[in-house]
């Protein structure tokens, strides 16, 4: 079996543990985090959502030390994969700050990978404008069902 076949095998596993329903969860609720401080982010890992901040950061941080350590091709995985890029970009602005807070290594293996991706600010600025978006409509939605709930009362 070649590397491009193991690395085929490996990013596929990884696909099938993101469908697993608490990662769901913990990856839908991340998509709807949109930290603005550091002080946000420590309030996320010590409050309610906690689990799902860590299985998230500690999942994306996991797969990119196989990229880093040679078990997945790292063209390959980028290929595969976008979501590790709109996690860091949440945490990025932050990241110096949460690693005097907490571990100087703090995502090191995810923050490799993006930031070794060309153009990796510039896409990492574009997932923070599409994530606020996201957020937007969301909020919208939701406000839009809450009154039509209120009025079918």
């Amino acid at each position: 079996m070649s590397d491009k076949q193991k690395s085929a095998e490996l990013i596929l596993k990884l696909y099938e543990t993101r469908r697993e329903e608490v990662m769901r969860q913990a990856r839908n609720w991340f998509g709807g985090f949109n930290p603005q401080s550091a002080e946000e982010i420590v309030s996320a890992v010590r409050g309610e959502h906690s689990a799902y901040y860590r299985m998230v950061t500690t999942y994306w941080d996991m797969a990119c030390s196989f990229v880093n350590h040679g078990a997945i091709d790292e063209e390959m995985f980028n290929d595969a994969n976008g979501e590790h890029i709109f996690i860091f970009a949440k945490i990025h602005p932050f990241l110096e700050e949460l690693r005097a807070i907490s571990h100087p290594q703090l995502l090191q293996h995810l923050e490799k990978v993006v930031m070794g991706i060309p153009e990796a600010e510039k896409r990492m600025e574009r997932m923070r404008e599409m994530s606020k978006m996201m957020a937007a409509t969301r909020a919208a939605a939701e406000a839009e069902k809450s009154e039509a709930d209120a009025a079918n009362a």
